[in-house]
């Protein structure tokens, strides 16, 4: 059956079912004669049963880890339970917190005295931890924002472009010890937007896949060394215009600034998403 079948089938959008075939939790056979996705009954089944366990809260990775009987289901459910117990705690202490400051005649910003609701700040701050967690990772989240990756590449176009007409027939991608070491046409300075293209459609799926092993917040650690790594084609293709110009000779200097600016950022929010277990400024 088609796509549009499954769709009328299973109550999904095209989107969530062409996800699933993305994350490889699907594979429908092509037909050998269009090559066009074929979906059989089976397949069907699958996409409800994967769409149903989403609704529980059950992540991908570990839809997968079923699918394939790493885990049992019974094991993922027992452990789902738990970790659903303590989210439904935590709402729970949340509402009761937000009620209490409901109570008072004049809340406001200015009046609001933490201590009066948190009896023992450290332990109420440690209950929270994992609030903490996201928001010292929120820059990662925002560098690997798709707004973040459409600037990159379109500041890679925009230079591409501007400097196209004045560039000699052969530019530099290759140096050694400061002296080019191979040379190509021109018009390869287009194809530093196209290796973002690349880094963000083609190579993203197999670095998110790579880091959902114990990795915390994959998904957000993904976007953002793709995104530097768009950023890194950036910084070659303004070195390349820059040593054309006579501006800069040394590669080298650029890629080690990208480093430790990606390096630095990376590690330091990691380490505040440890920190903030004990801290909360």
């Amino acid at each position: 059956m088609t796509i549009k079948e499954v769709e009328e089938k299973t109550g999904l959008s095209r989107s969530n079912i062409r996800f699933y075939e993305k994350e490889k939790l699907i594979d429908p056979d092509r037909n050998v004669n269009n090559g066009y996705r074929e979906y059989s009954e089976q397949d069907v089944e699958k996409i409800k049963k994967i769409a149903f366990l989403r609704t529980l809260d059950i992540s991908i990775e570990e839809v997968r880890k079923i699918l394939v009987q790493e885990i049992g289901l019974y094991e993922i459910i027992s452990n789902q339970i738990q970790i659903l117990d303590a989210q439904i705690e935590e709402l729970q202490l949340a509402k009761a917190t937000c009620s209490k400051m409901l109570q008072s005649d004049n809340l406001n910003i200015n009046n609001l005295k933490v201590e009066q609701y948190a009896d023992n700040i450290d332990d109420y701050w440690n209950k929270y931890h994992k609030v903490f967690k996201l928001d010292s990772i929120s820059f990662i989240c925002m560098w690997g924002g798709f707004i973040t990756w459409g600037l990159i590449t379109a500041l890679c176009i925009i230079a591409a472009a501007f400097i196209y007409p004045i560039l000699p027939e052969k530019i530099p991608i290759q140096w050694s010890e400061g002296k080019v070491s191979s040379l190509v046409a021109k018009e390869f300075i287009f194809a530093y937007p196209l290796f973002c293209i690349i880094i963000r459609f083609i190579l993203k799926p197999f670095i998110r896949r790579w880091l959902q092993i114990n990795v915390f917040d994959s998904e957000g650690i993904t976007n953002y060394i793709t995104n530097f790594m768009c950023f890194v084609a950036l910084s070659v293709e303004i070195f390349t215009i820059l040593y054309i110009a006579g501006i800069l000779e040394h590669v080298t200097i650029i890629l080690l600034i990208d480093t430790a600016i990606f390096m630095g950022i990376l590690f330091w929010s990691l380490s505040k998403k440890g920190n903030r277990n004990h801290r909360y400024i």
